[in-house]
C-alpha cells in the first residue's frame, strides 16, 4: 500500500491501515523517541502517547508527496518527546564537570570507522539538555533560535549546549578509537 493510500485509509478509521502504519513506521519513530528520551521504558511510553496523538489528528494530515507522511509522523513524535521532557523538568541545563570537556576539538571529521549503533549510543549517553539540543540541531535541522523557542532556553544556551555536546562526543569518539587500536 502506498503512503498516500495508507494515510487515506487511516483517515477513514480503517483499523488494518492503522496497524500497518504502526508496523511500517513504529521502529523509526521509536528511534526518534530513544534519541530524545534516552531510556527505553520512557521512550516506549512517549511512542505510545505519540501514536495516540497521531491517530487523533490523522484527519488533519494532507498528503504532499512521497515522504510527507513519514515527515509528519516524525514531527509529531519529536514534539511528543520534547513535551515529555518539559513535563519531566529535565530541560534544566545539565551540569558537566569541566574536566569532562576537552579543551580542543580533536579531529573527528570522518566517522566512517565507527558503527552507526555506536554513534547513536554515544549520543544517547549525553546529558539530557545537550542531547536534546544536539538532536534538534543535527537530526531535525533546527536553528539555535528555533531550538531556544522549542525548549524554552536562550539562543546562547542552545549554541553553548550544542558546542559542549559536540565536545563530549569528540571525546567519546577519540576514546572509542583508542580502545579499538
Amino acid at each position: 500500500m502506498s503512503e498516500e493510500e495508507l494515510s487515506l485509509q487511516c483517515k477513514r478509521g480503517d483499523s488494518h491501515a492503522c496497524r500497518m502504519l504502526y508496523e511500517r513506521y513504529g521502529g523509526g519513530l521509536m528511534a526518534i523517541c530513544l534519541r530524545y528520551i534516552g531510556n527505553k521504558d520512557n521512550a516506549e511510553d512517549v511512542l505510545h502517547d505519540g501514536f495516540i496523538r497521531i491517530f487523533q489528528s490523522i484527519r488533519k494530515f494532507t498528503y504532499q508527496g512521497e515522504g510527507s507522511l513519514k515527515a509528519w509522523l516524525s514531527k509529531i513524535m519529536v514534539n511528543e518527546a520534547l513535551g515529555y521532557l518539559r513535563r519531566q523538568n529535565v530541560q534544566a541545563q545539565q551540569e558537566v564537570l569541566m574536566e569532562d570537556i576537552p579543551d580542543t576539538a580533536d579531529d573527528a571529521d570522518s566517522l566512517d570507522d565507527i558503527p552507526q549503533s555506536v554513534l547513536m549510543k554515544m549520543i544517547s549517553e549525553l546529558p539530557d539538555g545537550y542531547r536534546n539540543v544536539f538532536n534538534l540541531y543535527v537530526f531535525e535541522n533546527k536553528s539555535h533560535k528555533e531550538i531556544a523557542s522549542l525548549l524554552g532556553i536562550t539562543e546562547h544556551t542552545s549554541s553553548s549546549q550544542f558546542y559542549r555536546a559536540k565536545s563530549l562526543l569528540i571525546k567519546k569518539i577519540n576514546e572509542y578509537r583508542r580502545n579499538e587500536e
